[in-house]
């Protein structure tokens, strides 16, 4: 499976013992491009349970969308 995720952020963020979480005793860190917390983790994937191998997603605050095709230009290869 493949998303859309766009990020913002241009520097490095530095994590620290104040980071753990009290409940679970460690650092989750968000790998789905998800998370409104990131880089961390704050449950979202939890939308992307039934994505199919081979299809491109889109997901906006909402809901999800299927991406037909996706086209890069030379400079974003």
């Amino acid at each position: 499976m493949v998303r859309e995720v766009r990020i913002t952020k241009t520097e490095p963020l530095r994590i620290d013992e104040s980071d753990i979480d009290p409940k679970y005793g460690d650092i989750a860190i968000c790998q789905c491009g998800l998370s409104d917390d990131r880089p961390f983790c704050d449950g979202s994937h939890k939308r992307t349970d039934d994505e199919m191998e081979g299809v491109i997603y889109r997901y906006t605050e909402t809901d999800r969308k299927v991406v037909e095709s996706l086209t890069l230009t030379e400079e974003e290869i």
